[in-house]
């Protein structure tokens, strides 16, 4: 069974969203990156990670197919249940880097807060039909051992 039929089994988001932090959690471990969660569910960020000696505050998504063959996108925004309806807020100023698991590609990004968008972020897997190249986010570059060499040399 692959991890799409997996999550897709969970049915509820939460519990997905749950799988989705133990997964990245799990692979940033095996990647000897120290890991730390806060005591308390209402944090913007769902981990923190110390790299070198820097802590960088991370918030977990799941990826999913996007709109367009081979992208894979997240949202970048919460959604708070309210009494009065739903809370959306951004991330800005919250987090340092989100971790998004593409669970069709089994894949996981790191993608700094300066580069996503304000809704959504798109990552590309596979060159556009039209061959269009100008202002892609290519999964290559925010690739989990990427973005992790680049913060331990730098």
């Amino acid at each position: 069974m692959s991890r799409y039929e997996q999550y897709e089994r969970l049915g509820e988001p939460q519990k997905r969203g749950q799988a989705t932090e133990a997964i990245v959690t799990a692979e940033l471990l095996a990647r000897d990156v120290s890991v730390l969660e806060p005591a308390y569910d209402n944090e913007p960020y769902d981990l923190v990670v110390e790299i070198g000696d820097a802590f960088h505050r991370v918030q977990v998504k799941t990826a999913y197919d996007g709109k367009r063959d081979g992208t894979v996108e997240f949202r970048t925004r919460s959604v708070r249940t309210k009494s009065d309806g739903y809370e959306r807020d951004g991330y800005e100023g919250k987090i340092d880097y989100f971790a998004a698991l593409n669970v069709t590609e089994e894949e996981i990004y790191l993608v700094p807060i300066e580069d996503a968008g304000a809704t959504t972020v798109t990552i590309r897997y596979e060159p556009a039909a039209n061959n269009n190249r100008a202002n892609v986010n290519w999964h290559a570059e925010y690739r989990l051992d990427t973005v992790l060499g680049r913060l331990r040399s730098g």
